[in-house]
């Protein structure tokens, strides 16, 4: 079992920064892929950015790769997510998401992008952009 925890919500003022983290607890979470999620209700989750164990492997969608950075720390059990000029449509829940599988599981390259692939979720940190 994992047990996942976001911190570093808030609200931030368009154009600025943020930076997210997720602490992970329990079994070793070195040996995790982990992904970042977001959504608001009424719309569907939306893959954000992934990690690989050992953090050689990074994945972003299109909407941030080019103002987000994932990092992990597996001494200190935390994946970190910094996103730059961020911009009203980046309000959202941000989830923290970890899977024991490896990419060789699966039979496509994008398997990180569905959030059914992950088996522990946090329960989110809310982030607000304000104008």
């Amino acid at each position: 079992q994992v047990h996942l925890v976001e911190s570093g919500g808030g609200l931030v003022q368009a154009g600025g920064s943020l930076r997210l983290s997720c602490a992970a607890s329990g079994r070793t979470f070195s040996s995790y892929f982990v992904g970042w999620f977001r959504q608001v209700p009424g719309k569907e989750r939306e893959f954000v950015t992934g990690i690989s164990w050992s953090g050689t492997s990074t994945y972003y969608a299109d909407s941030v790769k080019d103002r987000s950075t994932i990092t992990r720390d597996n001494a200190k059990n935390t994946v970190y997510l910094q996103m730059t000029s961020v911009h009203h449509e980046d309000t959202d829940v941000y989830y923290c998401a970890a899977t024991h599988r490896a990419p060789s599981a699966f039979d496509d390259n994008t398997w990180y992008s569905r959030g059914l692939e992950y088996d522990y979720w946090g329960q989110g940190i809310q982030v607000t952009v304000s104008s």
